[in-house]
């Protein structure tokens, strides 16, 4: 300890002592008590959607095909942006042709051609995988093929998964389905492989309006865990006690 250091906590243990502080404080300056804080403070992966920039445009569906290799051309996807429209008759039109791969560019909601005169109001919701606290994908799965890192992303060991397909129906979310090419149960994990290089996800990257944004919940200086625990938002199907972590800011009542 270099003279500097040791003034230094010399001078730090009388201030603590005159402002009263009790010396089990100072198990806090403990190194095994410091490093199972840090442990505690972990890590946690959690996603924040703001649904008031989304355009559709779709660019993060197309950046997701490609990263994650599920076939461009087939329905399926890992992620899709959904169009909403409300008319003032109050009809909902719900769709997202090709998952929005190719974003929207006509106004036909459903194949139903709805004047501009005619709209309450219209917006977007891009949806993944909610990446559950308790997810019941891991519980239905007979052979453990799905799985939940410590870090809260849900996996799938695609060498142990037998393509039953009972993780596809628990989903209460329908984020799940068969890869076309490797016959076994498909979803979003956060693009894994890229945030644990210190990388965003790809849909991160390619949305040129910050509508999707990956962070880490239980570090407190995280842009996106401030907004969790400062800011309004809201989850989807929060009444099936999933406990998801996907985080929607200005998520309308209509959205399913």
């Amino acid at each position: 300890m270099d003279c500097d250091r040791r003034e230094f906590l010399k001078v730090g243990f009388k201030t603590l002592l005159a402002t009263g502080v009790s010396i089990g404080a100072f198990e806090l300056l403990k190194p095994e008590v410091l490093a199972a804080l840090n442990k505690e403070k972990g890590l946690r992966w959690v996603f924040v959607v703001d649904t008031t920039k989304c355009v559709g445009c779709g660019m993060c569906v197309r950046a997701c095909k490609l990263e994650n290799e599920v076939p461009y051309e087939t329905n399926v996807s890992r992620t899709w942006v959904e169009r909403y429209v409300m008319t003032k008759d109050g009809k909902i039109l719900v769709d997202s042709p090709k998952a929005a791969r190719d974003g929207f560019i006509k106004n036909d909601p459903m194949g139903v051609t709805v004047k501009k005169e005619d709209i309450d109001k219209a917006f977007f919701v891009p949806k993944l995988c909610n990446q559950c606290e308790a997810p019941p994908c891991v519980q239905v799965c007979p052979v453990g093929a799905t799985y939940q890192a410590p870090d809260g992303v849900v996996l799938v060991d695609r060498t142990w998964c037998i393509g039953c397909g009972y993780c596809i129906m628990a989903c209460p979310y329908g984020v799940r389905f068969f890869h076309p090419l490797y016959r076994v149960a498909e979803k979003c994990n956060f693009c894994y492989h890229r945030i644990n290089k210190g990388m965003k996800t790809a849909c991160v990257d390619a949305c040129a309006f910050g509508a999707r944004q990956i962070g880490n919940i239980k570090d407190l200086e995280d842009p996106v865990a401030r907004i969790i625990k400062t800011e309004r938002t809201a989850v989807l199907k929060e009444e099936f006690g999933t406990k998801p972590h996907v985080f929607y800011i200005g998520l309308d009542s209509i959205v399913r």
